[in-house]
């Protein structure tokens, strides 16, 4: 089995400290269990590893006393905890046992962003380190790949995504197999726990609606209305599956030019496998007409992933005028805006010229085949 060292493996390490709960977050599926066992594997110290989906775990932890947790942890310098999100007040369990054990070490590790970041958010202020799991980024490919296998596998990457148990598969179909198991089974899970949900349809509708709409402005009545269901239900939904590391938002940037569209947002997934799987299409790049939608769901998702990885500082936008003047992508990071537009195939694309007018410091790329893995790596 091919195993890729996670980008944020070794600043884990550096980051378990006494007293300090490190917490790792990330959809199902991205490989938080196994990092956790690499970073066992990496440790000298004693540790104790719970996990959080078995009710056992829950009953061990919920309602105890210091004594009782001081007793739990006994000679283990690490207490780990997988899946933290399934045990209820999680945040004050682990402030206790942070507060009272003198030099414990904390990893835990959640599917569930809004459920961990409100438990433990203010519990643990000033006590915890956030860290993000995502699939395997093209930034961490690099390490095991030369430019010709990676032009190889870009066209894989671009149509089955890159959840990390579909890097030992080679047969198209498995993929396909997985992903379906995955969108069934596992990418909404948490969101059918937490709202007691027993049919996810209107949900995986929604998420067909984003799906047909990568790199286009969404419109909550009009998915509301598709759907049956009202705008805010529709909002609420979108915000919990941009929580489980579903769908990311980005909303359109603008400095009050009347021009400017900044009401509406744009959807992408964190994987272009699941987006494939949603619209029903794994054809080949030859045979797709979404090949736009494809390539600049993919740039940006990676673009996010180096972000987060790399500890970028940034906002996020696309620009878009009323009169469909536009650009793909803005950064503004450094008190300066970076703007880019994303084309599969290497052209000629001129600066629109309402944003050179009102932004003329500000620079202005094309990311294509030619120079991408500089963007995202």
């Amino acid at each position: 089995m091919i195993y890729f060292e996670r980008t944020i493996q070794s600043e884990l390490l550096k980051r378990l400290q006494p007293n300090k709960v490190i917490v790792i977050l990330g959809a199902r599926r991205v490989g938080k269990t196994f990092l956790l066992k690499k970073l066992i594997g990496s440790m000298t110290d004693p540790y104790l590893l719970l996990n959080g989906e078995d009710y056992q775990t829950e009953e061990m932890l919920k309602g105890k006393g210091i004594d009782y947790y001081r007793s739990l942890v006994g000679n283990n310098k690490v207490l780990i905890i997988d899946e933290a999100q399934k045990i209820r007040d999680i945040g004050r369990i682990l402030k206790i046992i942070v507060d009272e054990i003198e030099g414990v070490k904390i990893i835990v590790t959640g599917s569930s962003a809004f459920d961990l970041t409100n438990t433990l958010g203010e519990p643990l202020t000033g006590r915890k380190y956030t860290y993000y799991l995502f699939g395997i980024a093209q930034c961490e490919f690099r390490n095991y790949e030369n430019p010709i296998t990676t032009s190889a596998n870009l066209e894989s990457r671009l149509i089955f995504g890159s959840y990390p148990e579909l890097i030992n598969m080679q047969d198209n179909q498995e993929k396909i197999l997985y992903l379906t198991d995955l969108v069934n089974s596992y990418l909404l899970k948490d969101i059918l726990i937490l709202e007691s949900i027993k049919n996810s349809s209107r949900i995986l509708n929604i998420l067909r609606l984003l799906a047909f709409q990568v790199g286009m402005e969404v419109s909550l009545n009009e998915i509301a209305k598709q759907v049956s269901m009202d705008v805010k239900t529709v909002d609420k939904y979108l915000d919990l599956l941009s929580k489980v590391f579903v769908v990311f938002k980005i909303e359109g940037f603008s400095r009050n030019l009347r021009k400017e569209i900044s009401k509406s947002s744009r959807y992408y997934f964190w994987d272009n496998g699941v987006r494939n799987h949603l619209v029903a299409n794994f054809n080949t790049l030859s045979l797709r007409n979404d090949m736009g939608q494809l390539w600049e769901n993919y740039i940006i998702s990676e673009r996010r992933k180096w972000q987060a990885y790399s500890g970028m500082v940034v906002n996020n936008y696309f620009w878009r005028t009323y009169d469909r003047q536009e650009i793909d992508w803005v950064e503004d990071r450094g008190g300066k805006l970076y703007a880019f537009e994303i084309k599969y195939s290497k052209t000629t694309v001129k600066i629109p010229r309402a944003w050179k007018n009102a932004y003329s410091t500000s620079e202005f790329s094309i990311i294509s085949r030619e120079n991408y893995l500089d963007f995202i790596t």
